[in-house]
C-alpha cells in the first residue's frame, strides 16, 4: 500500500473569518441598519458611487475602524464579488466610556479599569481580556484605529471573557485618560522606563491601568499624562515579558492588595 503523508492545511484567513465577514455594498448597509455592531470595513480605494456615499455618511461618527485599501487587498479577504467593500462584524457590543466609569462606581468597590495602547495582536488581545475578567476589570478601553480586530479568534483566546466585559473604542486615548482622572481615577502606566516597582504603589484606590503595544511600548504622550509609572522586576536574562503576561502580572498584584 501506498504510504502518504497527510498534512493539515493552514486555513486561509477568509475561512478562519467567514462567520463574521460581509461583503458587498448593499450588504453592509443593511447589516448597520439592523443594529449589529461592525468591526471593522475596508473600501477600495477612490470607489465613488451612490451607495458606497450612503455607506460613508452612515458611518460618520461610528465607532467603526474604516479603512481604504487597493482592491488587491480586498481580493486577498475574499475571491468572491465584494463590490470594493468588505466588513467584519464584530462578536460583541462596544460601550461608551461614561457606561464604564458610571457602571465601575456602583457596586461599592474601587474601580479597576485597562486601557491598551496599540495592542494589535489578536491572541495578546484575547488572553488581557482573560486575565482582566478573571480580575475583576470593569472595562477595557481600546483605540478606534490601532488597535488588534475583535473577531473570532479574540473571542476563543479569551476563553469567553470577551462576553462579559465591558469593551470602549476611543478615538483618542489621551482624551480618554482626562476623562478618567476627572473621574477620580489614577492612572498607572506599566513601563519599563523607571525604577518603581508594581507592588510599591497603591493599586486598591481606583485605577486605570495603561499597557503597551508589544514592539513600541506605551506612547510618549500616554506616558506623559500618566500619574504613576511602575515596572515588572525582572531577574532573567531576557530583559521584557510578553504584553498579555504583563498585564495579568499587574492585574493580579491589584487583586492582592484589593483582597
Amino acid at each position: 500500500m501506498e504510504n502518504r503523508r497527510f498534512v493539515k492545511k493552514t486555513p486561509r484567513s477568509e475561512d478562519r473569518n467567514a462567520e463574521n465577514m460581509i461583503f458587498g455594498t448593499r450588504a453592509v448597509i443593511e447589516t448597520i441598519k439592523s443594529g449589529k455592531t461592525i468591526e471593522r470595513i475596508f473600501l477600495q480605494k477612490d470607489l465613488k458611487n451612490d451607495l458606497t456615499q450612503e455607506l460613508v455618511e452612515m458611518l460618520r461618527g461610528a465607532m467603526v475602524t474604516v479603512s481604504r485599501v487597493p482592491v488587491e487587498k480586498l481580493n486577498r479577504l475574499t475571491r468572491k464579488n465584494h463590490q470594493g467593500v468588505v466588513a467584519f462584524v464584530s462578536p460583541i457590543d462596544f460601550v461608551t466610556l461614561h457606561n464604564i466609569v458610571a457602571n465601575s462606581y456602583e457596586n461599592g468597590l474601587a474601580p479597576l479599569v485597562l486601557i491598551l495602547d496599540r495592542v494589535t495582536d489578536v491572541r495578546n488581545f484575547g488572553a488581557i481580556c482573560r486575565s482582566a475578567e478573571c480580575a475583576g476589570v470593569n472595562g477595557v478601553i481600546i483605540p478606534s484605529k490601532g488597535g488588534a480586530m475583535i473577531n473570532s479568534d479574540a473571542v476563543k483566546t479569551s476563553a469567553g471573557a470577551l462576553s462579559h466585559l465591558s469593551i470602549c473604542k476611543e478615538d483618542s486615548l489621551t482624551h480618554a485618560v482626562k476623562y478618567l482622572k476627572d473621574s477620580g481615577f489614577q492612572i498607572v502606566a506599566c513601563t519599563e522606563k523607571t525604577d518603581k516597582m508594581v507592588f510599591e504603589a497603591d493599586l486598591a484606590i481606583p485605577t486605570a491601568i495603561i499597557m503597551g503595544s508589544e514592539e513600541d511600548g506605551i506612547s510618549d504622550e500616554l506616558l506623559n499624562a500618566a500619574d504613576d509609572k511602575l515596572k515588572i522586576p525582572i531577574v532573567g536574562q531576557i530583559d521584557s515579558l510578553n504584553v498579555s503576561v504583563a498585564a495579568g502580572v499587574i492585574l493580579f498584584e491589584s487583586v492582592r492588595q484589593r483582597s
